[in-house]
């Protein structure tokens, strides 16, 4: 029997495999299957060192947000967060930058898939497709979440497949069973240049570009509040993707880096395709495809999903117009799922326009910084949790869930992520996501700052008459 909730509230149906398989559709779109060859371009074999950092940072995060996740499960978590342990106006800040990061990220993954079924079917044009595919998870995401959770977990489960469809290939083909029956060994890991052969600095720049692939994972937080025993699936669904990043993210990595030259990785195809077709598994690289297109629609879902419970939450708060923060009778917040489709159809416009790319480099630049901020105050609201907690004399070994390692993980989940803000800033190709996120935070923040200042004189207006 589904369960219902209180008029004008999230309903919880999400089932504990469906959190599982949402974490994991967030962070493996298809940038992964696509701009993995970027990142091998960039730092050789030592990419593999720029996906452990960033998994590291995950791992981090993931750990902060589950202990708030447990304690206090909201379908509005990041932003209600911000506003209870930080201040209102950065949750004001962060709640709209996050809405960001999605309404353009969305866009993409919408034109990716097109470009993919452009290729089957040349005479219909990619926006076209693109429009098909955000009519698609509209109508998912304005489905009852029961709907949502469940085509999120056959889609993200694809992906998972086909990764560990490549690992066994991989693994094969390294030990000399398929491909050219010889045993590879490190003769193309440190075969051209060695392991790192364009620097140290490499690995920490990629890791950058890396951390806009792993966004996704926190969309766990806001399904918590949507989800039938967060106190048990919240926990289980932050301890298996720690070890899911490791599966499916390093041990890929590190076998294609072993059986495919980095010199040869690019943007042009999937490098995963590439990998197996050069040993002659042309039928691999062509399910491969298949994969991206899974993986386009996939991650387009869940980030929807997370925008509009961005933008519920920021209308909850009283930091967007109040008529986004309605549900409809199967619990959705439609409004704001409508809001923010309407956002991203306005990117698939603009990014088909804009023939030049350059609309959609800024745009997926201010993804990797927004969503940097967004995990930055998720730890910061753990960190500031568990000092009122002790303040107000309270055990941390009560919690349900609690995050080890503190204050150490959180405090290395927050400096990592400024160390790559300041990466950011010193990397020319990275500045960008700084001139556009920085304005994109600042202005809701001040915008929120002046209404409270407005509010405040006003109230001390009444009071003075009323004296």
């Amino acid at each position: 029997m589904k369960e219902t909730g209180p008029q004008n509230e999230l309903v919880r149906g999400l089932k504990n495999r469906h959190l599982q398989l949402i974490a994991l559709g967030g962070i493996i779109g298809s940038g992964y299957f696509l701009g993995t060859g970027y990142v091998i371009s960039k730092a050789g074999p030592a990419s593999v060192l720029s996906y452990l950092l960033g998994g590291l940072i995950v791992f981090a995060v993931m750990l902060c947000l589950g202990e708030l996740a447990v304690a206090v499960p909201l379908g509005s978590s990041f932003v209600t967060y911000a506003k209870e342990y930080i201040s209102p106006a950065w949750a004001c800040g962060v709640g709209w930058c996050y809405w960001m990061t999605w309404v353009t990220y969305v866009p993409s993954e919408m034109i990716a898939g097109g470009i993919i079924m452009n290729g089957y079917f040349p005479a219909i044009s990619t926006m076209w497709w693109a429009v098909l595919f955000g009519l698609m998870i509209t109508v998912i995401n304005l489905s009852c979440v029961e709907t949502f959770g469940e085509m999120e977990f056959w889609l993200a489960l694809i992906k998972v497949v086909a990764l560990i469809m490549f690992v066994v290939l991989g693994g094969l083909i390294f030990f000399g069973v398929l491909g050219q029956h010889t045993f590879l060994g490190s003769s193309i890991l440190l075969g051209d240049g060695g392991f790192t052969p364009n620097g140290s600095w490499a690995i920490l720049l990629t890791m950058v570009l890396i951390l806009v692939n792993f966004q996704g994972s926190e969309i766990i937080g806001l399904a918590a509040g949507e989800s039938k025993n967060p106190e048990k699936s919240i926990p289980m669904a932050i301890r298996s993707i720690s070890w899911r990043i490791v599966a499916l993210y390093l041990v890929p990595m590190l076998l294609l880096v072993s059986i495919y030259p980095w010199s040869q990785a690019s943007l042009e195809q999937s490098v995963f395709a590439a990998a197996l077709n050069s040993y002659g598994l042309e039928w691999a690289g062509a399910l491969f495809s298949f994969v991206v297109l899974t993986a386009a629609i996939s991650c387009s879902n869940s980030g929807l999903y997370g925008c509009s419970r961005a933008l519920y939450a920021l209308s909850k708060e009283g930091m967007a117009p109040e008529f986004l923060g309605r549900v409809n009778a199967k619990g959705v917040p439609q409004n704001a799922t409508a809001a923010s489709v309407l956002a991203c159809w306005v990117g698939v416009v603009a990014y088909t326009i804009d023939t030049s790319s350059t609309l959609y480099t800024y745009l997926l630049a201010l993804s990797g910084f927004s969503g940097a901020i967004a995990w930055i105050s998720i730890c910061w609201c753990q960190l500031k949790f568990r000092r009122r907690l002790e303040e107000a004399g309270g055990d941390a070994r009560q919690l349900k869930f609690r995050t080890p390692w503190f204050p150490y993980l959180t405090y290395f989940g927050i400096w990592a992520q400024v160390a790559c803000l300041v990466v950011m800033a010193f990397t020319e190709d990275l500045q960008n996501s700084l001139y556009l996120g920085i304005p994109f935070l600042l202005g809701p923040f001040l915008w929120y700052k002046l209404r409270e200042a407005r509010l405040e004189k006003a109230a001390e207006m009444v009071r003075d008459n009323t004296a």
